[in-house]
């Protein structure tokens, strides 16, 4: 679960600013118990009433998308699941779990965006990872006034944002974004595993590890692989 914490909040230090153009933003918050919703609660109190967390999935893998999930709850409509939390921190069971029941939950709005490897290695994966998330923001059914997004800030999201650290722990909306990013690239990598068989896509998810590199350097790169990264340039130079 998410772990309420008490300690001060420095905006300066826990997020980004809340952009100026379109929100108030306190220099300081006072004492307060930092529960699932606190972030939400925060940007609900300055003016905003659909806030989207936001998350991604696949940065690192040597092959695949890169996916981000982005997530409005209605709290009005229902209690969530319990046991939602970043996807890291959760087993494959209960992960898959919840995104079943959360596809289908009345309080969630949900929608991911996809970069495939192909444009990652064309813009670079981080410029590609803010791309899957703005696709995922503009996607949603419900438009969102306001993103609250793991790690750092993200340039071209279409509405103001803010950047926490360890969101993906911290926000419930993160979290539940988490979800469906991660579960949805799992889901498309299991796929290409029947696709382009040898590669053990179902079982490393297109990450590098000893199983993926010794395919990579026996074989040499499929589509899915980006080039852009260092080992596969150079079982592609190999097999070239």
């Amino acid at each position: 679960m998410i772990k309420s914490v008490s300690l001060r909040v420095s905006l300066k230090n826990a997020t980004t600013k809340i952009f100026q153009k379109s929100l108030k933003q306190p220099e300081l918050f006072p004492d307060v118990e930092e529960g699932p919703y606190f972030f939400e609660d925060e940007a609900v109190k300055q003016g905003c009433f659909s806030i989207a967390g936001v998350d991604e999935a696949g940065r690192g893998p040597l092959a695949g998308p890169v996916v981000a999930g982005a997530v409005i709850i209605d709290r009005a409509k229902g209690p969530l699941p319990e046991g939602i939390d970043d996807s890291k921190k959760l087993t494959p069971a209960k992960r898959a779990k919840l995104f079943i029941e959360l596809q289908s939950h009345p309080a969630i709005t949900w929608a991911v965006g996809i970069v495939d490897a192909k444009e990652i290695d064309s813009i670079n994966i981080l410029n590609a990872t803010h791309l899957a998330m703005k696709k995922a923001v503009e996607a949603l059914d419900l438009k969102a006034d306001h993103c609250l997004v793991d790690g750092l800030p993200i340039r071209g999201l279409p509405v103001d944002h803010t950047a926490i650290v360890k969101g993906d722990s911290r926000s419930a909306s993160i979290a539940a974004a988490s979800i469906f990013a991660k579960e949805t690239r799992d889901q498309m990598m299991v796929e290409y595993d029947d696709k382009y068989p040898g590669y053990s896509f179902a079982k490393h998810k297109g990450y590098g590890t000893k199983v993926h590199t010794e395919a990579l350097d026996k074989l040499g790169p499929c589509p899915i692989h980006r080039l852009s990264f260092s080992p596969v340039a150079k079982a592609a130079k190999k097999h070239k």
